[in-house]
Order: structure tokens, then sequence, then C-alpha cells
């Protein structure tokens, strides 16, 4: 029997590579003052329905509960996040700086890149209007890559603005239901036909428009709140990895202002991170409006991208230290050393069953283990051999001071 489709299975070489990413992840955000938190994986429907309408719902692994209650598997962690704002945010100092590194689900066709379950990053600013907010998320974002070994030349951040091309439709007196169709148009502009994006337009009577969004997707615009952020980042050292793209609009109806996107510059993969300010949702759900942004960043492109580069592909030692017992009649005496090994906090593992020594010696390699402790007929005068596995060096300590003689736990 095997995973269902767009499922994994995590064998323990998988999941060490899930670990590393998920410690670079957490070590990221809490050194730009994030703190984490988490919700249920199973959510009441109506809050996707509130956040995005119909336009998720058909996306989700949704059912009635035995409580006949419509319910949802988490499709992403913004709404669980506003919901969760909304019940308790006066009790908290603005602004909030959270993360959290769900699993979520949906229930879409496979591609490449796409599963119908994820891992991922979520960090978002509620409380803070200003435009400084949005610039520490895109750098976090960069140096969440940057900490994983990605440079500058292997990634940029694509930023846009739904204020500009909002700005730019009320100047031309487009009826507001029909901003979503425009934002639609641009966002598939860089993935279909001029042609095909000419009749979407001309479809929803737009299709004046298309010469001149097509000049600006192709020669850009002046817009001041860009500028802003392009200086931010500038200011931070960190302007190489970004550039104006007015392509990036988020295919999500909620984003209100600043949107970005994190693509491989090779244009091998699909967007690698996606987020933006969205202002709104808080209000959507029945509470007081709060400003907000965020993003999102899943695992499955970043890890192809990772191995592709070869990254993160170095493996942590599994064991601080392996047991070794030549002779079952130390076993109770090798027993007594494993639990003080542990009791002060090393990783310690020995042979369950009586094994040849060689054998031990191999486990204890193939574990990646640093250090070999040999407990025979020497343990009666209080002493034991360790060994040395990445140099072979091997001496005789007493066991009274054996703890001081190894190298602090495994991380």
């Amino acid at each position: 029997m095997q995973a269902l489709p767009g499922f994994r299975d995590f064998y323990p070489e998988d999941f060490a590579f899930r670990a590393k990413l998920m410690r670079a992840w957490r070590k990221t955000a809490r050194s730009y003052g994030f703190v984490e938190y988490d919700g249920p994986p199973l959510e009441p429907l109506e809050l996707y329905q509130k956040k995005s309408g119909d336009e998720l719902v058909g996306q989700l692994y949704h059912f009635v509960d035995k409580g006949e209650r419509p319910v949802a598997l988490r499709a992403e962690m913004t709404p669980t996040l506003a919901r969760m704002v909304a019940a308790k945010h006066r009790e908290f100092r603005k602004p909030l700086k959270w993360f959290s590194m769900p699993q979520v689900f949906r229930y879409e066709r496979q591609q490449k890149g796409r599963l119908r379950e994820h891992f991922q990053l979520n960090c978002d600013i509620i409380g803070e209007a200003s435009i400084e907010a949005d610039i520490e998320l895109i750098s976090l974002l960069i140096d969440t890559l940057r900490n994983l070994g990605l440079t500058s030349d292997d990634f940029v951040i694509r930023l846009s603005d739904r204020q500009f091309w909002t700005h730019f439709l009320q100047q031309r007196q487009v009826p507001e239901d029909k901003w979503y169709e425009v934002f639609q148009a641009i966002d598939k502009s860089e993935r279909e036909p001029r042609e095909k994006i000419a009749q979407r337009l001309l479809d929803n009577g737009l299709g004046a428009l298309t010469d001149e969004i097509y000049t600006i997707l192709e020669k850009g615009a002046e817009w001041d709140r860009l500028t802003q952020v392009s200086a931010g980042l500038k200011a931070r050292g960190l302007a190489d990895f970004a550039r104006i793209d007015f392509r990036i609009v988020r295919g999500l109806a909620y984003y209100t202002g600043v949107v970005f996107e994190a693509f491989d510059k090779a244009g091998v993969f699909r967007a690698i991170a996606g987020g933006g300010r969205y202002d709104d949702l808080l209000a959507k759900l029945g509470d007081e409006a709060l400003p907000a942004a965020g993003f999102g960043m899943g695992d499955v492109v970043l890890g192809d991208l990772l191995k592709a580069k070869n990254l993160l592909q170095e493996t942590t030692p599994e064991l601080d230290i392996y047991v070794i017992i030549p002779d079952e009649t130390y076993r109770p005496a090798a027993l007594g050393v494993v639990q003080t090994l542990r009791n002060l906090g090393h990783a310690v593992d020995f042979p369950l069953a009586p094994t040849k020594m060689r054998k031990q010696f191999e486990s204890a390699e193939q574990r990646q283990a640093r250090f070999a402790v040999i407990v025979d007929a020497k343990s009666e005068q209080g002493v034991v051999e360790i060994k040395e596995l990445a140099t072979r060096v091997q001496r005789e300590v007493a066991l009274a001071g054996l703890a001081g003689e190894l190298a602090g736990p495994v991380s």
C-alpha cells in the first residue's frame, strides 16, 4: 500500500532534510524578533469562505463532521492567524510579529513543485500600517533564503503594489467589480500569450486597456511606495536581491498593497514564496480592521531548489556516542554508562542484542557517532576506552572523568 497521491512519506533522511530546513526557518524568523504560534489543522469551512469566497473552497479537503459541522483541513495559515488575532489582539502589544510552520492541505492537480500537502513558513506583521513593515518582511524573506545558502545569483524578489493598479483603474473609471478580472489578466500575462490576455480583457469590456497595461508591464512606471521599498532594501544592503515588476499582483483577492514573490533566477521552478499586504482581512472576519502583511514559503519548491544547488545536503551526526559492549558480561556496566551519558544530555545508542564487536563499530560509523565508548573488563577498575571515530584516536579514561572527555550533546 502506498501513500495517497500528492502526499509524502518522510523516511529518516527525508525527515532530516526537512528538520534542517525548518531549523533554518525558525532561526532566521527569531533573529528578526518574530515569535512562534500555531493553530488547529481543522477549521470551520466558513472561515475560508469569509476570507476567499468560493475561490478557494473547490481546493479544500472539506466535509461534515460527526457534529454536523462543515469543516476543512487548513489550506493556508492566514485565515487561522486572522481568526486568532481577531479573538485576542487587544491582549497583545502592537505590532505583532508572528511566524508559524504548519502543514497545509489542498486538493488540487499535482504538478511540478505542487503537491496536496506541504509544510510552509508563514511570517506576518499585524497592527503596523507603515511601509517599513513591508520592507521588514521582504528583508526577512531574503535573509531566510540567504541563510539556506542561496545568493543573489540564485533568486530574486519581484515587487509590485496592488495600490498602483487600483489607482490605474480608478483613473480610467473601471468599475470595482471588474478589477479582479484585470488583476487575473496581469497575473497570467507571463504565462499566457498576449492575444489570450487581450481576449480575456475584451470579454470583460476592458479591451481598450490592453496596450496601456502592456506598456506598463514592459517598461515599468514610477510609483513612490515601491521607490520607498527599494530604498529600504538598499539601506539594508539587500538591493541586489529584489526588483520592481508590475506583473506581480498575487492571485488571491484579499491583497491590498505591496505584493511580492520570490523566484529562482534560472526560471526552472515555480515561485518559491509569495506575500503582501492584506489590510482588510480582519474586518472581513467580523472584527475591527487591523493593518497586516505577511508571506508564505512552502517546502516543496524550496526543497527542490536547495537539492538542485546541493545545499543542506551535508548530514548532521545522529549520535554523540555509541557504547560498545565486547562481551555480554559487561552489559550491566555498559547500561550504567549509557544512562549516565543520556542524563548529561548526550545522544547515545548501543546494541540491544549480543553483537560482534566489528558489527558494533560498523553501526557506530553508519549512525555517524562522534565517539565510541568501549566498556570491557577495565570497567571493573573504573576505566573505559573512548575512540574518536573521525580520527581513529583511541585512549583510556577514568569513568569518573568520562563526561569531561566528551564534547557537548548533538544539537
